[in-house]
């Protein structure tokens, strides 16, 4: 887990107030909470900085995996490749690095899924509570509205799922109808945004 959330991890388990912190470990919380891109990006150049080099020259880049507005510089690119791996890193890790649903633990096959979608959640697209620990094909299942969670953690298949009389299907999707997740030891995914799926995501 990216070093700046260790100091705020009694916050981040939803435990009111930061135990054992200052003043101001509490008013940098509250100052990034509502500013996941900078908070991303400061804490990667901090532990660039420790870990030895420059963020911005350190990492590379191919162009081809972005679409981006014509003329945007390197160092946005740059930006939005370190805030996207401080994302998986956390969310990942937050998990231990297990899929919240079927306990994979492989990291290669783990992706930290958007429970609101990338494009539509602005300032929250890189707050991990906002993301879930999924292999990929129940990523992909989610992305596309066949699964959701609801709001008490537990998998709700999409009927589209359900009804398909398909041996393969029943035990790698819609088997784990109902099934309680794991809820993750810290970013915990909040109501809100997992009611959004619910609502605007998932395929009834």
């Amino acid at each position: 887990m990216p070093a700046i959330f260790q100091v705020f991890s009694t916050h981040t388990r939803g435990i009111v107030g930061l135990a054992n912190s200052s003043k101001l470990d509490e008013v940098v919380w509250n100052e990034f909470n509502n500013n996941w891109d900078d908070l991303a990006f400061e804490s990667e150049k901090i532990l660039s900085k420790f870990t030895g080099g420059d963020i911005l020259k350190k990492e590379k880049i191919d162009e081809d995996d972005f679409v981006f507005e014509e003329g945007i510089e390197k160092e946005r690119m740059v930006k939005v490749r370190v805030n996207q791996n401080f994302f998986r890193q956390t969310v990942l890790s937050a998990n231990n690095f297990t899929c919240c649903v079927t306990g994979i633990d492989i990291p290669e096959l783990l992706i930290a899924s958007h429970i609101i979608p990338w494009s539509r959640a602005a300032k929250d697209r890189l707050n991990p509570r906002n993301g879930l620990c999924l292999n990929a094909l129940h990523d992909k299942a989610f992305d596309k509205g066949f699964m959701t969670i609801t709001t008490d953690f537990k998998v709700k298949i999409s009927p589209k799922i359900l009804h398909r009389p398909n041996v393969l299907t029943e035990k790698w999707i819609a088997g784990f109808d109902g099934k309680n997740i794991v809820i993750p030891e810290r970013f915990v995914p909040t109501a809100d945004f997992l009611e959004y799926h619910n609502k605007h995501i998932f395929q009834v």
